[in-house]
């Protein structure tokens, strides 16, 4: 289809590629590694505003997009296979320990019909961790609200209590499966914070109702929110 023609023929009609010819040609192969059909290839290469080194620096992000998610793929695997070989992946029901299953689905419910929140891919992110991954999980959870409750009588605001917000931070977007990703979900923390003021489900601390630790974590919350926008 002369997607790919020589640079000269010789008197034995033997083809002949140049440098050009080269260039070109890596590009081909370029684009069919992006699943790109070759006739949309000729057109690309063919346009008079085609311009190799921008298709090069295109080609290097998409590639390593994909480079990012096998690695993601390829470490899934590998904690997969060894949680099976080691007997250490976690369970539902472990996941939800302490918890009525009832009072789970109905919060998940709940979550997913005001919030659009997804549970299906924070419960996944949480079962691929192991026993001992998950129990620090809750251990750093735990901490980082006793060291939150020793700071109630300094401004929500105060740079020391931030840095203690940023830590729960982090905790909490572990727990929704989102570590690591792009999108910070500032509203969706600052809605977090709505709820320890307005659900009594969230304000209690150790099963007894704790309002002032409620406004306090929702002030500093709300403020750490605003600087992730």
């Amino acid at each position: 289809m002369g997607l790919l023609k020589p640079a000269i023929r010789t008197e034995k009609n033997y083809r002949l590629y140049g440098k050009a010819e080269a260039l070109r040609l890596q590009q081909i192969l370029f684009y069919k590694e992006l699943q790109v059909p070759l006739r949309e290839i000729a057109e690309i290469l063919d346009d008079p505003q085609f311009n190799p080194l921008s298709a090069l620096e295109l080609h290097k992000k998409e590639l390593q997009q994909q480079k990012d998610r096998l690695e993601t793929l390829l470490q899934t695997i590998d904690k997969t296979i060894n949680h099976l070989k080691n007997k250490t992946m976690l369970s539902t029901e472990e996941l939800y320990a302490g918890l009525p299953r009832e009072t789970a689905e109905a919060w998940q419910q709940e979550a997913k019909e005001k919030w659009g929140f997804d549970f299906e891919r924070s419960q996944n992110y949480l079962l691929n961790k192991s026993k001992p991954e998950f129990e620090s999980l809750k251990e750093q959870a735990k901490a980082n609200q006793i060291k939150l409750l020793s700071l109630m009588g300094e401004e929500p605001t105060s740079e020391q209590v931030q840095k203690v917000i940023a830590k729960h931070y982090l905790i909490i977007r572990e727990f929704w499966g989102t570590a690591g990703s792009p999108d910070k979900q500032a509203e969706a923390y600052a809605g977090l914070a709505d709820l320890y003021v307005t659900d009594e489900r969230y304000t209690s601390q150790q099963g007894q109702p704790n309002p002032a630790f409620a406004q306090f974590l929702n002030k500093a919350m709300k403020h750490y929110a605003k600087k992730l926008k």
